[in-house]
């Protein structure tokens, strides 16, 4: 399947996520076997563009839940629980352990 985001071909998913955010997912992901000194230095250049792109977390949630939407929408099917009822709670006893 082919994917054009901003006039941009996309030929796999990792780079309709790229072009989708306008960074590579491994920036905020990480990549397997990343040092310390790797992970510190991935991390406050992810800072850095939250301080210049505040609305990329925004983009960001909307991608995800655009994806959620296509491949696995019953995760939006949200069923209220019942409220539960006080007398089936513990009393708490004072002094005494939880």
């Amino acid at each position: 399947m082919k994917y054009i985001v901003a006039g941009h071909t996309a030929v796999t998913a990792d780079e309709f996520i790229e072009l989708a955010l306008g960074t590579p997912p491994e920036l905020w992901l990480g990549v397997d076997g990343e040092s310390e000194v790797e992970r510190a230095a991935r991390l406050d250049a992810a800072r850095d563009i939250l301080v210049e792109e505040p609305e990329l977390v925004d983009r960001v949630s909307r991608v995800a839940a655009e994806a959620i939407e296509v491949f696995a929408p019953e995760l939006f099917n949200v069923v209220p629980l019942a409220p539960r009822a006080a007398a089936r709670r513990r009393p708490v006893r004072k002094g005494a352990a939880a």
